[in-house]
């Protein structure tokens, strides 16, 4: 019997994750050099203590491994960061199932069981939403054609409670309206490395920017557990792919047109000289961001 490979859409609170990929680092001297504590184990590699730390990927392929009884790899199509939230990651395994061994998973039990067996065995944090068969050679990296972010802050007298892991909280007014202006601004394709982090090691910076819009979400007083005096603001923004700390970096960026340290002009003067430095906007933290869909095919 041939391989069949999965695809699963994935939601997960980043909050607790140091991020998308598996990593193990080297431990030294008994600790580990991470900035959080987010350790899960030790393993021993080429002779080298590493710690396993806790990332989606990782736990993921554990709880489907448990299912299949079988060493799948997963792989995922966006490397989002410790503290990034997902509604739709895009990840895939092959299963090569063979049932007088009791391993795999075969194309006629179906996904909607494999769905529910899968989130069974997953954390609180983790929740896939489908499962679907596809092509052998589907890559969900390579054969991606777009995907959106939004990035969603919180303005105003009140300081989020409840919310507070899923938005960044700003004391500021932010005018949506010119926030809307300067974002049409990054429509199309541009070198975009001023908004990218310097060092980003990519070869090249330009991305086509498909939509950028600026949204004040309804609300706000209520999802965040705070009084009146609070407001939600989203940036929504899709592309057919982004540099590292993209989003973030165009979010602070549009933040600050909002609450007027910058204008419309500045920001198409960021765009004309592709130059991180002559960006006053900042990289907003992680806990306000969320990859929202990926796009494939046509």
């Amino acid at each position: 019997m041939g391989g069949v490979r999965y695809k699963l859409t994935v939601a997960y609170d980043g909050t607790d994750f140091y991020g998308w990929q598996k990593q193990e680092p080297p431990v030294e001297g008994g600790e580990v050099v991470v900035s959080d504590d987010k350790e899960i184990g030790r393993v021993m590699r080429d002779g080298v203590e590493r710690a396993q730390l806790r990332t989606v990927q990782e736990v993921l392929e554990r709880a489907v491994r448990e299912v299949l009884r079988e060493e799948v790899i997963v792989t995922g199509a966006s490397r989002t960061d410790s503290g990034v939230h997902a509604w739709g990651q895009v990840a895939s395994f092959v299963s090569e199932p063979d049932v007088s061994k009791g391993v795999g998973w075969p194309r006629e039990r179906g996904c909607e069981p494999l769905v529910k067996a899968v989130n069974a065995r997953l954390p609180r944090d983790v929740l896939v939403r489908s499962a679907e068969v596809v092509d052998e050679d589907f890559s969900p990296i390579g054969d991606a054609r777009s995907k959106e972010y939004t990035y969603t802050i919180a303005c105003g007298e009140a300081r989020p409670v409840f919310g507070r892991r899923y938005v960044w909280h700003t004391w500021y007014e932010l005018d949506v309206a010119k926030m809307n202006e300067a974002a049409r601004v990054l429509i199309g394709e541009h070198d975009f490395a001023g908004f990218a982090q310097i060092n980003h090691g990519r070869k090249t910076t330009v991305r086509e920017i498909f939509d950028c819009s600026v949204e004040e979400v309804g609300g706000g007083a209520d999802v965040l557990g705070v009084g009146d005096g609070v407001k939600l603001v989203r940036v929504r923004v899709s592309g057919s792919g982004f540099l590292y700390n993209m989003v973030r970096i165009i979010a602070g960026t549009l933040m600050e047109v909002g609450r007027g340290k910058m204008s419309v002009e500045d920001v198409r003067g960021v765009v004309e000289s592709a130059d991180r430095l002559s960006n006053r906007g900042p990289t907003l933290p992680p806990m306000g961001l969320r990859l929202e869909w990926i796009r494939y095919g046509g």
